[in-house]
């Protein structure tokens, strides 16, 4: 592959920018978020993040399971969560590593969040500052929250990962993406919140075409590299670097390698 300088790979990445931000341009598990009602979509997107492990169709599968469990009500379903009561409806919803009583959790949590707070922006809120070089300080108050008191962390880690362990948290920048981004991928629901202090989500697709161009020199698939990349795409789109995290990512699944 041919080594490309700033100059071509802003082209590059630009043009596989606009070939994948159309609507359905791959299997993603967005677009399952895109044929609910707007006040449903907060909820359903972290639920989805949460669980955006594994491969797509199963992703898919599983929450388009859940939603359909709500009636399309998640938020309602959510926010009045009981487990004595509404655990019976959910039992059968394991995914892979994550067992129903994982998912009763996580339910439980959004539910205090949603009671005490209004809705996960608010709560997001409280740790971000725009002074911050980016969402990092906020993010690991916001996956705290959630994580605190869990008698297995291990296995609910598989849902929200610790933001202080250092790992990429590719799921919880993700969803980030989603809420504070908006084009006709990402929603921009997020108004309190600026795209530019975003961290790229980094999974092993993104990781893989990331080195192949030189984008980030880092070894380990972790925070700091996806810190790294952020910087560099930062070059190409300081106001919205993590535009470009779509089509890397699908760059590296659909196997569209410049030559």
């Amino acid at each position: 592959m041919q080594v490309m300088n700033d100059k071509k790979l802003k082209k590059y990445l630009d043009s596989h920018y606009i070939k994948y931000h159309k609507k359905y341009s791959s299997e993603d598990p967005v677009w399952i978020l895109h044929g609910l009602d707007p006040e449903e979509i907060e909820i359903s997107a972290f639920i989805t993040s949460c669980y955006c492990y594994g491969r797509v169709g199963a992703i898919c599968n599983f929450i388009s399971k859940f939603i359909n469990i709500t009636g399309n009500k998640v938020y309602e379903f959510t926010s009045n969560y009981s487990e004595r009561k509404d655990k019976k409806y959910i039992d059968e919803l394991k995914y892979r590593f994550n067992s129903a009583d994982d998912f009763s959790i996580l339910l439980s949590r959004i539910r205090n969040i949603l009671n005490e707070y209004g809705s996960l922006e608010n709560y997001f809120l409280k740790g971000y500052s725009e002074s911050h070089n980016n969402i990092l300080p906020a993010l690991k108050e916001f996956s705290s929250a959630f994580r605190s008191g869990v008698s297995d962390p291990v296995s609910f880690g598989y849902l929200v990962p610790d933001v202080n362990a250092g790992s990429a948290c590719k799921r919880l920048n993700l969803f980030l993406r989603w809420m504070i981004r908006k084009d006709n991928i990402d929603f921009g629901l997020w108004k309190g919140a600026d795209a530019s202090k975003l961290i790229m989500p980094v999974d092993t697709h993104v990781f893989r075409v990331s080195r192949m161009l030189s984008l980030a020199l880092r070894k380990s698939c972790d925070m700091n590299f996806a810190v790294e990349l952020t910087e560099k795409l930062k070059k190409f789109d300081p106001v919205d670097p993590v535009k470009y995290d779509f089509a890397l990512c699908h760059i590296g699944i659909d196997g569209e390698y410049p030559e």
